[in-house]
């Protein structure tokens, strides 16, 4: 019976996360699915702290690649061209996932016929300080988080990750090297317009770890404002309204942030009496302004880079 399993490749695309990759790495090797089954490619993208050597001392079940240009997209091709899975896995390494994760990605793969299968992200903090607790409750909450995920398995753009088939790599090609990231929406805006089918499965879940102070939290937000809309150069199609709120607000900040501050205090009160915190009253504005001003301000930065 074990011979008609899917063999599946994970590939981990990582750089300096010393701090995550072993828990990543137990979760997956704590799989159900058959360890002769699966196998594991760590894409190094020649990290400065212990990155390498944790996971090449981890087990003989992980491969080690070099990743010399150290962005996602060449991480996930030097994965995939080394992968020997009928299925493909991508997963983060900011991140833990259940014991049936893999089980779960071959049962759905197969259930919907789908080309991409993808679950929920449910942000944890890494930390037990009030502040990575903010964090990861304000991208849980509908007022920081880009859209509802559901109950039912539906039709989407875009997954987490995700879990494709072999063939689509040789039908559409791999990922953009052009883009530092959102090579993953570029990729699977691709798969559809060539008639791939990318399923969103609400019962598949990864456990993510957020920034976990406010800098960094601020700086990574940036970023994903940016190459939100830096991928126009290679898309050449709109986005989702959702993309584009945060860059209106910033835009029009001095008339918004009326609106915004009452919208912004009453869910933030909405918070702290569910966590029965005061605290968060005060912190959650903070963290919600900082999610929507710097993804909205990273916007503006990508109009900027995209017409320079």
């Amino acid at each position: 019976m074990k011979d008609k399993l899917l063999f599946v490749s994970v590939i981990i695309p990582c750089r300096n996360e010393e701090k995550f990759i072993e828990k990543c790495l137990q979760s997956i090797l704590g799989q159900t699915y058959p360890k002769e089954r699966f196998e594991i490619l760590v894409v190094d993208g020649m990290s400065e702290d212990r990155t390498r050597q944790i996971a090449e001392n981890y087990s003989d079940n992980v491969k080690v690649f070099d990743n010399p240009k150290e962005i996602f997209p060449v991480a996930c091709n030097v994965g995939i061209k080394n992968a020997r899975g009928d299925l493909i896995v991508i997963i983060g390494c900011h991140a833990t996932y259940p014991n049936n994760y893999i089980e779960q990605c071959v049962e759905y793969s197969r259930k919907y016929g789908a080309d991409n299968v993808g679950g929920k992200v449910e942000p944890v903090p890494y930390e037990k300080t009030i502040i990575s607790k903010a964090i990861a409750i304000s991208l849980k909450d509908f007022f920081g988080k880009s859209r509802d995920v559901g109950k039912e398995s539906r039709l989407v753009d875009t997954v987490f990750g995700g879990c494709y088939r072999r063939e689509v790599f040789q039908k559409i090609g791999f990922f953009n090297e052009n883009l530092i990231r959102s090579s993953d929406m570029e990729f699977n805006m691709r798969l559809k317009r060539n008639g791939g089918k990318i399923i969103l499965v609400p019962d598949l879940v990864v456990y993510y770890y957020p920034k976990s102070t406010l800098l960094d939290f601020f700086k990574h937000n940036i970023k994903d404002g940016i190459w939100v809309i830096l991928p126009f150069k290679f898309i050449k199609r709109p986005l989702k309204l959702r993309h584009y709120i945060p860059l209106i607000f910033v835009l029009t900040l001095l008339l918004s942030i009326w609106f915004y501050i009452p919208i912004n205090l009453y869910f933030s009160s909405r918070i702290a009496l569910r966590e029965k915190d005061l605290r968060y009253f005060f912190i959650m504005p903070i963290v919600f302004f900082s999610r929507h001003f710097a993804y909205g301000l990273g916007s503006v930065l990508g109009f900027i880079k995209l017409i320079i």
